[in-house]
């Protein structure tokens, strides 16, 4: 049994930089056409130079693949009209971070008030780039998320041509916001389909799948599946892979991110398979980020074997989720 998938993309990619930046960059290039890349670098790309630079490093990477990456400059408040509209030549987003909420973001927005924001987000509107928002306050971690559902309400009210992307979204709260608001979008990872806080924290301690936003309840993953597995058409998958070497996950201070990204669409595959939705992969892999962003990918034809796949137990000095384990499918080819 096999299964094409054409143009697959991955809407929230974390490649870093440097060596790392050449150990993983190549494990999504193999398997995607294109991916949004995170801009949080230290520092963080704030430039078009310092973007287009960062760009070169990951093509250098990248260039035995079929693949394109997508670049997002990390938002600021005071980025000017005429900056932002020759920003648009080489950018696919913006990528709001509140300060100090998840890794490198401490150059992130300290206030949402809106006054604050009013001038770049007309801008953005005029100019149709979209924003994307790593959506966390500093309350209690489980909180966290739900407590920011309303900058989102205040954003997409007094924004309606703003496109907002409401990043790896992780609760059933979040899930029920993309119904109120037309321009609201999400990005939903594989962990967050796969674990609950529960396989995070419930036993022994798994710092391999310790992520910002943490993983949540059962009922949460249950809302994410239902809007995936129906291939719902305001979100779409964006792996939110984000490498760290073993040493610092496996430490007291453990850094967040779970690495994903060469086994994400074997993982996905046998998800969508288990729920009798493989039909619909294709649409939450490619088809709805299409249409999100108005974007034609480049043509790549990625197919997949029902054959059995042992996870490695590390990618050079990066763990992977399903690290030492079986999955039910493996990637044939990618052309």
């Amino acid at each position: 049994m096999t299964l094409t998938l054409n143009s697959p993309l991955d809407m929230h990619l974390h490649v870093r930089d440097n060596d790392m930046l050449k150990t993983v960059a190549p494990l999504s290039s193999n398997s995607f056409a294109s991916a949004i890349i995170m801009p949080n670098l230290v520092p963080p790309v704030t430039t078009i130079k310092a973007l287009q630079e960062y760009k070169q490093r990951i093509i250098r990477s990248t260039c035995r693949d079929n693949f394109t990456p997508l670049m997002t400059l990390f938002f600021k408040s005071d980025y000017s009209y005429e900056f932002l509209k020759e920003a648009k030549k080489y950018i696919a987003a913006l990528k709001l971070y509140p300060s100090g909420i998840t890794t490198n973001s401490e150059g992130g927005v300290s206030s949402m008030d809106i006054d604050g924001l009013k001038d770049t987000f007309e801008a953005m509107s005029e100019l149709e780039i979209p924003l994307l928002v790593h959506g966390e306050t500093n309350g209690f971690v489980m909180d966290r998320e739900k407590e920011f559902s309303s900058v989102y309400e205040q954003f997409a009210k007094n924004f309606p041509k703003l496109k907002i992307v409401m990043e790896h979204i992780t609760t059933k709260h979040s899930a029920s916001l993309l119904d109120k608001y037309e321009n609201l979008y999400a990005t939903i990872t594989l962990h967050h389909l796969y674990i609950t806080l529960d396989d995070v924290a419930g036993g022994m301690l798994s710092p391999h799948l310790f992520c910002k936003p943490i993983a949540k309840r059962p009922e949460d993953r249950e809302a994410l599946l239902k809007l995936a597995l129906s291939a719902n058409p305001k979100v779409m998958f964006g792996s939110d892979s984000a490498p760290h070497p073993q040493d610092k996950k496996e430490c007291c201070g453990c850094a967040a991110g779970v690495f994903t990204a060469p086994i994400a669409l074997q993982a996905l595959a046998q998800l969508f398979e288990r729920h009798g939705k493989l039909k619909n992969l294709q649409a939450f892999v490619s088809d709805n980020a299409q249409k999100i962003y108005n974007f034609k990918p480049i043509d790549k034809k990625v197919t997949l074997e029902k054959k059995e796949f042992i996870v490695p137990n590390s990618y050079g000095s990066v763990v992977p989720m399903f690290a030492g384990e079986k999955l039910l499918w493996s990637i044939k080819n990618a052309l």
